[in-house]
């Protein structure tokens, strides 16, 4: 497979963010925030609560937050892809699986909420089944839901 040359800024930023991620995430990152914000509460008596000594605190956390969200996103981002591609990868493995959910990711909210009323259906089926082993496809619940369409304007003509 043929990679893409990235920019020197693009893998700057990956690996600060995949190292940023990983620090922040763990229990010692926590604990370093918490030693901060005791440290700023011990020296508020010192600086007399001052209207500087509450600036120092709120600048400090609004920028590390706005820098993060960016850094978190783009971890958030490269998952969430590598996720997609590894069930798309199961998709197109599974002769049964239907194509139709590959890059599903790309449909409008509206065409995503027919296909989750179509999984609503599908589970809704399989409870009413006595038998557990039963199986019902996306495919299933189509032809039922056109046979219904079918029966429904039938009966309007009659």
């Amino acid at each position: 497979m043929a990679r893409k040359k990235k920019s020197s800024t693009s893998k700057f930023f990956n690996n600060f963010s995949n190292v940023a991620t990983r620090a922040t995430g763990k229990p010692g990152a926590f604990i370093i925030a918490c030693l901060v914000i005791i440290v700023w509460a011990v020296t508020g008596p010192v600086f007399g609560f001052s209207d500087t000594w509450q600036l120092v605190i709120n600048t400090g956390t609004t920028i590390i937050t706005f820098l993060m969200v960016f850094v978190i996103q783009h971890s958030q981002n490269k998952d969430t892809l590598a996720i997609q591609l590894k069930l798309n990868e199961l998709i197109a493995a599974n002769a049964e699986a239907s194509n139709r959910l590959v890059a599903i990711e790309e449909l409008t909210d509206e065409e995503l909420e027919v296909i989750k009323r179509f999984y609503t259906h599908l589970a809704q089926t399989a409870k009413k089944e006595s038998d557990v082993f039963a199986t019902h496809s996306l495919d299933e619940a189509q032809q039922n839901s056109s046979s219904k369409s079918k029966l429904k304007s039938s009966k309007k003509t009659k």
